[in-house]
């Protein structure tokens, strides 16, 4: 997995790296997330040629296993891919591990992987589950002994349900209520002021 880690992130092209940048995303982030692009296929990752490489790593910035993001606005199933793509049969994972040992008493779920580079860009200790289906039981013991676990849930019904399933395990959960979209977008339209004024409101 360190192999093709690496590989993807050496091939990271240009369109790439402004897709991220459109999303808030700069070179610094990419580097930090080892983000890259598959334009050599590691031996079963044939069908990702082309995309977008999230590795997921552990608290020592070593790939545990890869994403792949899809960079073509087309309806994915008609290429028999989705949006986002786990590797076949691999288990359910949080992303961004390294956080929880780096956090105090506070820390930050987000719906995806991507929205929690953001919520780290603006200081915020954060990790990523993809969607309700995804989070596990083990999950919830991984974050049991925060004080408060906020969770950016999409303003949609998948992430009403991704955060209802969460503060329904956890008594320290509680949501951060997004409106203009999701944290990306919600940090493209307004900055970091966006974000953290969401918290505020809660507190108060």
């Amino acid at each position: 997995m360190e192999e093709a880690t690496q590989g993807y992130e050496g091939a990271l092209t240009a369109e790439a790296a402004q897709w991220l940048h459109a999303r808030g995303i700069g070179k610094e982030e990419a580097l930090s997330a080892r983000l890259g692009v598959v334009a050599d296929p590691f031996p079963g990752h044939a069908r990702y040629r082309g995309m977008l490489a999230i590795p997921y790593l552990d608290k020592d910035g070593k790939p545990l296993t890869i994403r792949f993001r899809c960079l073509q606005e087309h309806n994915h199933r008609d290429f028999f891919h989705g949006k986002y793509n786990t590797i076949k049969d691999d288990i359910p994972r949080m992303y961004g591990i390294d956080a929880i040992h780096r956090a105090g008493d506070t820390i930050h779920v987000t719906e995806g992987e991507l929205d929690a580079r953001i919520l780290r860009k603006v200081g915020l200790h954060a990790v990523g589950a993809p969607g309700a289906n995804m989070w596990q039981g083990r999950h919830r013991r991984m974050l049991a002994g925060f004080s408060r676990v906020w969770v950016w849930g999409d303003p949609d019904e998948a992430g009403a349900e991704f955060t209802a399933k969460i503060t329904r395990q956890l008594r320290s959960a509680k949501a951060a209520r997004l409106r203009v979209g999701d944290v990306t977008d919600t940090y493209m339209a307004g900055g970091a002021e966006a974000l953290l004024s969401l918290i505020d409101e809660e507190v108060c």
